[in-house]
């Protein structure tokens, strides 16, 4: 094949969006992806629906990005949340924005964003290459040599690494895109898992799938105190859910070792409002058992958990001691759980970590250790929390890499 102005490893939402902008610009461009087919974790976001931004400002976003957010103010002002929508909506893809800002497409497929991209890339003359295992990238005078599998070499002025992280490897996730930073010497920050399940030593089997609603989840370790409200979901072994999810993020590069998860189910209620709560419900329910009472102010399934755990007796509310209110008063506002660790980064929404941003252009996404080779997306040292904030950072950078690239037109 022909030298290419821009070949682009990794054909998920970073490496589309550069496509298409390099290709706009005139550029001969080709992306190089192992997988059989274009956005294959990108097919997986939001359970299928593909969460693609969050409605809302610039600061807002960059408030809800976790590692080096200061990184992406260039690029989200190059392409904001709200040129992101303007973006598939003149392509043709109808959004909507449901609780929470968060923008999905109309028709709930994740599919159509795929759609929507590929046609983009089609129309602008981007050529892709599926089945394409990239081994090396390498660097001759102005031209780089990209080595693939089967001893196939393409050629290009200009390339641009979207490999994204180490999350979910079964959409071909690798660390073919931190091996091709490190051969240009660059720095690749420890990757850690982000957005994933808590893990417990505590056996919670008897919990698995059981929904919290509005229910405050704090994080202790090494002298850190971290708390979330809302909700979150127990598995056989673990935390996980929108809460549990946010909170692993701010805590996986901590040690974990004496580390403790604490739920409050009523946060809305004072140990005294319970108590005054407590102390005339009783008395109006004197003949009712504390099981059966219990059933009323927490999940069914969690009762009898919540009763060995606390050491709570099975008896008439009149008979319930000074010391078993206690008891409940903080169990309920206080239900510990050991932790013993984060789950597998494989598991991961996204990877935290990666490519060091201290040697990138923030305006350009370009290396600044070696003339026109790019990085964008997740394999960037930059992850956010679930809204949307992790997919505009794969547009975002995406936009500057293939932007800036050259125009030939």
């Amino acid at each position: 094949m022909e030298n290419q102005d821009v070949i682009i490893i990794g054909g998920g939402a970073a490496g589309m969006m550069a496509g298409i902008f390099a290709a706009r610009n005139g550029n001969k461009t080709l992306i190089l992806d192992h997988n059989e087919k274009l956005g294959k974790k990108l097919f997986i976001t939001g359970k299928g629906r593909c969460n693609l931004t969050n409605n809302s400002s610039i600061e807002n976003h960059l408030n809800h990005i976790v590692r080096n957010s200061k990184f992406m103010y260039s690029a989200l002002n190059a392409f904001s949340p709200q040129n992101t929508m303007e973006f598939f909506e003149e392509a043709g893809l109808t959004l909507k924005t449901e609780q929470g800002n968060r923008v999905f497409p109309a028709s709930d497929k994740s599919s159509d964003v795929i759609k929507t991209l590929t046609k983009l890339l089609e129309n602008f003359g981007a050529k892709t290459e599926l089945n394409c295992e990239v081994l090396a990238v390498e660097k001759f005078n102005n031209t780089f040599k990209i080595k693939c599998i089967n001893n196939i070499v393409y050629t290009a002025n200009s390339v641009i690494v979207a490999t994204g992280g180490l999350s979910y490897a079964g959409t071909g996730a690798s660390s073919l895109g931190h091996k091709i930073a490190k051969s240009f010497g660059h720095k690749i920050v420890e990757t850690v898992p982000a957005l994933c399940p808590i893990v417990l030593k505590d056996d919670v089997s008897a919990l698995n799938g059981l929904s919290l609603k509005n229910a405050s989840l704090t994080i202790s370790a090494e002298g850190k105190t971290y708390s979330e409200f809302g909700e979150m979901l127990f598995t056989y072994n673990s935390l996980t859910g929108p809460i549990a999810l946010k909170l692993s993020s701010l805590i996986n590069r901590l040690n974990l070792k004496n580390a403790v998860a604490t739920i409050d189910f009523k946060p809305a209620l004072t140990h005294e409002k319970l108590e005054e709560k407590f102390l005339r419900e009783f008395k109006e329910q004197s003949k009712k058992e504390l099981k059966t009472y219990l059933n009323s102010i927490l999940p069914n399934r969690l009762v009898g958990v919540f009763m060995q755990k606390c050491k709570l007796p099975n008896k008439k509310l009149s008979e319930i001691t000074k010391a078993e209110r206690a008891n409940l008063i903080n169990g309920l506002k206080k239900f510990d759980f050991s932790i013993k660790s984060l789950d597998n980064i494989n598991v991961g929404i996204v990877t935290s970590g990666g490519v060091d941003i201290k040697e990138i252009n923030s305006k350009t996404c370009e290396s600044k250790l070696a003339k026109n080779l790019y990085f964008a997306g997740e394999v960037l040292d930059v992850d956010a929390f679930t809204g949307g904030y992790n997919l505009q950072i794969a547009w975002s950078t995406g936009y500057v890499a293939g932007n800036s690239v050259g125009r030939k037109i």
